[in-house]
């Protein structure tokens, strides 16, 4: 049977598919969120520490955005490739594809462990922990990572069942978990008082379950059309290095992450002090369910872009591609006038009995928002570059964002503004004001934000059209 011809992806209409598909995608993101949102809800509201607590829990941010961005680096890598070759109806590559992707997998797994095992306390230091927070850093962090294994099999396998058009089971790896963590949350933290191990311990369980989970899909069910085969275990150069390739941009994306985690926290904590590092716990959290939602949107895309352009049929590429983006900036401008209107709805989910951190953070979240509904597109022009196969020019946004103007823009811009300039917050009649290096600081965000979301945009144009011409020929 001709399965290029055969294949949902590649005759169902794309507005229909493209529902079908995304829907299921930004539920497993938004589903995704809750190993953090509710670890940090079921923390912040431990007694006497929870703030404390909390703000020593934001700075293993960056190990645990690091161990997400190696699972992406394969996951992410080689499912488009995959994608791209059922379209060319050979599912024994893609099938080699999965099957080296499970054995790097757990490979890196090992090494991550052992790494941040050995180095984890002089990481969070640097990280932006303070002798008040570093306990409760470290105590997160120690369990967490011993998971590491789990997070790099559900997170970088699960792509594999989403490009086979199985969006639904794709979304239900994440949703196990998300259930399971709420409810070890409750059971550890509420009941047997463990505190913020029991909210590592949580996540670490239900990710396990999630793992195995996928592990089972990819290996024994009857639905799946590419499986993990051990005859395909001896890592081959011609296969992984263009997964590689193709995944540096989303392993960028994610690993800088902990850079831009560190550069905002190392410059807030010396210009504004732990309110200022706790504000941006907060705020790094909803712009995390910002990223990952559109993500969401830009992955739920990406198998009918990959599995199209792999079979030839271009009209369908460019269709996918201008709905996706169409959607992904209709939701970032729906989240950049309810940042600037009501920043309340979302600061008050983490900091609702803390009026100091609540004030303080309405006033950064408007300032650090200031650009999201530009980055709509951004994200969806990313993820189909990833989709179409463009590595280099994917890696090179992914790089311009972060790390050529942000970072830098949150060290030099405090440095060019001058002190004296306060911005008192009045908002639930708090003492506490925002300074100008601390307003330097986040300003960061919204200029590298539009600068990068114009260049993505004038990329994509160029790059379409240059595809369109060469499948013309």
């Amino acid at each position: 049977m001709d399965n290029t011809n055969n294949n949902q992806l590649g005759i169902e209409r794309i507005g229909k598919l493209l529902v079908r598909m995304v829907i299921p995608a930004v539920v497993a993101q938004i589903v995704n969120l809750l190993y953090n949102i509710v670890d940090r809800m079921f923390i912040s509201s431990i007694p006497y520490i929870g703030t404390l607590a909390l703000t020593g829990v934001g700075v293993t941010f960056p190990i645990i955005m690091l161990i997400s961005a190696f699972s992406a680096l394969i996951g992410m890598g080689g499912s488009p490739r995959a994608a791209i070759k059922m379209g060319q109806n050979n599912y024994e590559e893609a099938e080699e594809i999965l099957s080296n992707s499970f054995v790097s997998l757990v490979g890196i797994s090992v090494i991550l462990t052992i790494f941040f095992l050995i180095f984890n306390e002089k990481l969070l230091l640097i990280f932006g922990a303070s002798e008040n927070t570093i306990i409760y850093a470290k105590q997160y962090a120690n369990i967490y990572v011993i998971g590491t294994i789990f997070v790099q099999i559900a997170l970088g396998l699960n792509p594999f069942i989403n490009c086979q058009g199985f969006a639904n089971i794709g979304m239900k790896t994440i949703l196990i978990g998300a259930v399971l963590n709420i409810l070890f949350d409750f059971i550890f933290i509420k009941i047997f008082n463990i505190g913020v191990r029991g909210a590592a311990l949580a996540t670490v369980i239900s990710q396990a379950v999630s793992a195995i989970w996928v592990l089972r899909f990819l290996s024994i069910s009857k639905q799946t059309k590419i499986k993990i085969n051990k005859k395909y275990f001896k890592l081959k150069k011609s296969v992984m290095l263009p997964i590689l390739a193709l995944g540096i941009s989303p392993f960028i994306m994610q690993s800088t992450e902990s850079l831009l985690n560190i550069a905002f926290n190392s410059s807030l904590k010396k210009y504004g002090g732990d309110i200022a590092v706790g504000s941006m716990t907060i705020i790094a959290t909803i712009m995390q369910c910002v990223n990952l939602i559109a993500m969401g949107i830009g992955q739920g895309s990406q198998p009918i872009i990959s599995f199209n352009y792999g079979a030839g049929k271009m009209d369908r590429v460019k269709k996918t591609y201008k709905l996706t983006i169409s959607i992904s900036v209709l939701f970032t401008t729906i989240i950049w006038i309810l940042c600037i209107i009501k920043p309340e709805i979302f600061v008050g989910i983490f900091a609702k009995d803390d009026e100091a951190i609540m004030s303080y953070a309405n006033v950064a979240l408007k300032i650090y928002m200031f650009s999201v509904f530009i980055m709509g597109a951004q994200f969806a022009c990313q993820q189909a570059f990833v989709a179409l196969g463009e590595a280099k020019t994917s890696l090179f946004l992914a790089i311009l964002r972060k790390i050529i103007l942000l970072i830098p823009l949150i060290y030099i811009l405090p440095a060019i503004i001058p002190d004296g300039i306060v911005m008192p917050i009045q908002q639930i009649g708090a003492s506490v004001s925002l300074n100008s290096k601390v307003f330097a600081v986040f300003l960061a965000e919204p200029i590298s934000d539009f600068i990068a979301a114009m260049s993505t945009i004038t990329l994509f144009i160029f790059t379409t059209r240059k595809l369109n011409k060469k499948f013309e020929k």
